[in-house]
């Protein structure tokens, strides 16, 4: 969507990875070079089958602390991360990066700061009941650009990089590389 949305053609190719495989081989702990790690992977996966191509990956992690948090298998698992969430900030680490033809040409990573507001359990069981399943497509059971927004009272950092993807400094590097009008 946001690619589409700043006006770029692109294709969508899924990047068969086993992302906790790699990340654990990987020995990294620190969110923001799990996301680059991922995202990186994701980029050289798909490149070496398209070659001569720019290919876009991108990953997300989102920390509490020391703790991080994946997607929730279940409404179970949705309440319990809002739950931690809840009244503290946390950050989502966002990354992206480019490969051609098996090469990293660009990465990056942007982190966001997240204060999510205190929630009452009728509040929560609501917004769980109202969400459904799209609790379980986001790590931390929100999205920021929907219902989730009603969680936080207050987000530091791009609102791109919150979405997921670093737009601006993928925009940047395609216009470097004149993928993009300048």
């Amino acid at each position: 969507m946001l690619l589409g949305n700043a006006g770029l053609v692109f294709e969508t190719v899924p990047a068969d990875v086993d992302e906790r495989a790699i990340q654990g081989k990987s020995g990294l702990l620190k969110p923001g070079e799990i996301a680059a790690l991922l995202a990186q992977a994701k980029a050289l996966f798909v490149s070496v089958k398209m070659p001569e191509r720019y290919v876009v990956g991108a990953d997300q992690t989102l920390a509490l602390g020391r703790g991080r948090f994946t997607k929730p298998v279940d409404r179970e698992t949705a309440r319990e991360q809002l739950q931690a969430l809840a009244g503290r900030t946390h950050e989502l680490h966002s990354a992206v990066a480019v490969a051609r033809d098996g090469r990293v040409l660009f990465s990056k990573v942007d982190t966001a700061k997240l204060t999510m507001r205190s929630l009452s359990d009728p509040f929560l069981d609501a917004y769980l009941d109202t969400a459904g399943t799209s609790v379980m497509a986001s790590v931390g059971g929100y999205q920021l650009e929907g219902l989730g927004s009603q969680l936080f009272e207050r987000i530091e950092g791009d609102y791109f990089t919150i979405l997921g993807l670093p737009l601006f400094a993928l925009l940047g590097f395609l216009r470097k590389e004149g993928c993009l009008a300048g």
